[in-house]
């Protein structure tokens, strides 16, 4: 048996027909109007959230420990921060109060720990970090600097990079973020009293990788940029792997030693 839907013609009300009159306009004009951009949250293509705990693979030596002053290898260092660097003393930062020198944003990553990523709101990503109970915030979008003093930190705008497609037969990438951060207060690039300047610029990709046990690896690539300090930009890898949940996280206060 087939079956037909009937076109309503019955005369609408007064009434009725005055409150179309009136509505249709109103959404004439919302359907022109275009949707608001995706949030920073909404449009990620990875999920960068939970605990992340430091794997350190290489430079054991001047990771795990502070390095002996004058030992700085492998950091493009001019003559004017080579002398800095060696009339570190350790005792002078603890009474001027400056312990957390080398806990700013271009050292923060390279220290070990475990750093902990969550959403501070839509469009900003913090990431606790234990080690020197230091905090970053990633921001996304136009967002303004912060007032104030510069600070540990400094001011980082976030963006996430899209994927290129993938080779014939390998597996696509999803993408990652990337953290362009400025006006930081000046402080050590390693512990031992190596120094970048107020200038610094620091350039951050962060990309997730799948383990061949399914565990999920967080790689920081990172780059110093700092015509007063260095003689070319600093470049190096940070590995990260991801933990099951943050109960082994564990602020710890800064120390200059």
């Amino acid at each position: 048996m087939n079956y037909r839907i009937r076109a309503w013609t019955a005369p609408l009300p007064a009434a009725a027909l005055a409150a179309v009159i009136f509505v249709s306009p109103i959404h004439a004009q919302q359907r022109g109007q275009a949707a608001p951009p995706p949030t920073a949250r909404a449009n990620a293509p990875i999920d960068l959230t939970g605990t992340w705990v430091s794997v350190v693979s290489e430079d054991w030596r001047i990771r795990m420990i502070t390095p002996q002053k004058n030992d700085f290898p492998g950091i493009p260092l001019n003559a004017a921060a080579r002398q800095i660097a060696g009339a570190w003393d350790p005792a002078k930062d603890e009474a001027a109060g400056e312990q957390c020198k080398g806990y700013g944003a271009p050292h923060i990553m390279r220290e070990p720990g475990r750093f902990r990523f969550s959403w501070e709101n839509d469009n900003t990503l913090r990431l606790d970090i234990d080690s020197g109970t230091q905090t970053r915030l990633f921001r996304f979008g136009n967002q303004p600097a912060p007032a104030g003093p510069r600070t540990w930190q400094g001011h980082s705008v976030a963006a996430w990079e899209p994927a290129p497609p993938p080779a014939r037969g390998a597996r696509p990438n999803r993408g990652n973020l990337k953290v362009a951060t400025t006006q930081v207060r000046p402080g050590y690039i390693r512990k031992n009293g190596v120094p970048y300047s107020e200038n610094v610029v620091v350039d951050e990709f962060y990309d997730i990788v799948a383990g061949p046990q399914g565990e999920q690896w967080l790689i920081v690539t990172s780059k110093i940029t700092d015509s007063q300090y260095l003689t070319t930009p600093f470049i190096f890898s940070t590995q990260f792997k991801k933990e099951a949940d943050g109960s082994k996280f564990s602020p710890t206060p800064c120390s200059a030693r």
